[in-house]
């Protein structure tokens, strides 16, 4: 009776599922549909019968299961689309060059995963931690603001211009950006592709922490330019092989993340910061600070060092931070602040690209920032994260100690872990979602070669620390099948 029910449930899913698919396109095989719903082949199987006795589907032997083609007139044939191969190569002057736009990192932290998974892999506040009321009444307040429903100046609201402002020069503000100098981006994305376009052509080296964000890179990449790294250690970029990958390649950007890195969660060490602009100044080349994670800091972090932009007469730094992370992924307001010609150019690019923040999403910021509940959720998060990324440092060590951690962040959503060596990490990925807990991978955070197999675990995205506690022992029971024979280890976590 059960398997019956299971049957009759898994045919409802998929006969839903289906629409979002072509006519004649091809389901999931049985083994990912086994693994997504928890489910026996059998059962799988039975499910698809189903759907193919009602003409839903059409399944072919050792081929799959297919969208069924709507009955009427005979299809016409596919057009050629292979010219389109040529078209969308790399035209250089000893012809076209193959060129790829790869989201697979991006895509890893955006993809919703399957019912009953637990998300070590998000880039976001777990609900219970997104300030939802706050939200929505400073959304319903904008909305009533005398013209909120006009066109925004393309710059952006400069009563938001000047907050963010404020943010980025701290409490003296005397050697930090004006308002006059900030541009309002669709979050932090938006400001990061806008800042490569405008700094380095196609073809041009940009210098990269090694590891770093892979959103980042496949910006860079998109942009047809050269991602070329300069490795990290405990204490952040290395000054001395940032001067020597300068003068190797020439290159006059470098994008950095001083303040929790991702994915090491370091934090440039003061006696490096001055250094790394003092390099990048007599280079001629500007440095891009990714401040994604100013407002993640834990309740333990104490006195963080300022932005590099804060005191940076010579306009050698560009920088850009967001709302989103700290809020919800859909408020999608950011921040961009330049000196001197650079800005200019970053503008017109803006422009291009965006035209504007839609005005709304700006009055709501405005009033988000500018109400008592925004002390207050800055408070609740930096609470709430510290005990979930102490949870998940101990349970790790308990449970999966064949795990090396970097040192437990200060901030940030995450924890850098290495696995192994002879450790397949696409094996160990897959085995964890079959297990029932998606992880990220750590190769699409390298430019190059990794040193290592590595793993980026969160845990902001989890509901607490019993989450995190089951998708640690999921986690381990993964690393039982997928890591090198005898490396699991670890105590057995009650079920």
């Amino acid at each position: 009776m059960a398997e019956r029910s299971s049957v009759a449930d898994l045919a409802r899913t998929l006969r839903e599922e289906v629409d979002r698919y072509s006519p004649g396109e091809r389901l999931p095989s049985s083994r990912v549909l086994v693994e997504r719903y928890r489910v026996s082949p059998v059962t799988v199987s039975r499910a698809l019968a189903q759907l193919a006795s009602e003409g839903v589907v059409v399944t072919r032997p050792g081929a799959g299961a297919y969208r069924a083609e709507p009955s009427g007139p005979a299809k016409p044939a596919p057009g050629d689309t292979s010219w389109q191969e040529v078209a969308l190569s790399a035209q250089t002057a000893a012809g076209p060059v193959p060129r790829s736009v790869d989201a697979s990192g991006v895509l890893v932290t955006l993809a919703e995963p399957p019912p009953g998974v637990i998300e070590f892999n998000g880039g976001y506040l777990h609900p219970s931690l997104q300030p939802e009321r706050a939200l929505a009444a400073a959304l319903a307040r904008a909305g009533r603001r005398p013209g909120a429903w006009n066109r925004p100046p393309t710059d952006g609201l400069f009563e938001l211009r000047a907050w963010f402002a404020r943010q980025i020069a701290g409490p003296g503000g005397e050697g930090g950006p004006t308002g006059a100098d900030v541009l309002i981006t669709a979050g932090g994305q938006s400001a990061l592709t806008t800042a490569l376009r405008a700094l380095a052509p196609p073809g041009a080296p940009v210098l990269v922490e090694s590891p770093t964000y892979p959103g980042m890179l496949a910006v860079a990449r998109a942009a047809g330019q050269r991602p070329v790294p300069v490795p990290v250690d405990a204490d952040g970029l290395r000054p001395e092989l940032l001067a020597a990958a300068l003068r190797a390649t020439g290159a006059r950007v470098l994008v950095c993340q001083p303040l929790f890195q991702n994915p090491t969660g370091a934090v440039l060490a003061r006696e490096r910061r001055r250094e790394v602009v003092r390099i990048a100044r007599e280079a001629g080349a500007f440095v891009v600070e990714d401040d994604f994670a100013r407002s993640l800091a834990h309740e333990d972090a104490g006195a963080l060092p300022p932005p590099l932009a804060a005191d940076d007469p010579d306009g050698v730094v560009v920088h850009l931070r967001s709302l989103t992370k700290i809020t919800s992924p859909s408020l999608r307001v950011g921040a961009l602040a330049a000196r001197g010609p650079v800005l200019e150019r970053l503008r017109a690019i803006h422009v291009v690209d965006q035209f504007f923040v839609p005005r709304p999403l700006q009055e709501a910021a405005l009033e988000l920032v500018g109400s008592p509940a925004w002390p207050r959720h800055l408070r609740a998060v930096a609470a709430a994260l510290r005990p979930r990324r102490d949870h998940l440092a101990a349970e790790l060590r308990r449970q999966v100690p064949a795990l090396v951690q970097a040192a437990a962040p200060r901030g940030g959503f995450h924890l850098w872990v290495r696995a192994p060596e002879g450790t397949d990490e696409a094996a160990l990925t897959g085995a964890a979602l079959r297990a029932g807990v998606a992880v990220t991978p750590g190769r699409p955070y390298f430019c190059a070669e990794p040193p290592a197999v590595h793993l980026r675990l969160g845990f902001a995205a989890t509901a607490g620390t019993a989450e995190i506690t089951e998708g640690v022992r999921r986690l381990r029971t993964a690393c039982a099948q997928a890591l090198p024979h005898g490396a699991g280890g670890g105590e057995q976590a009650p079920a």
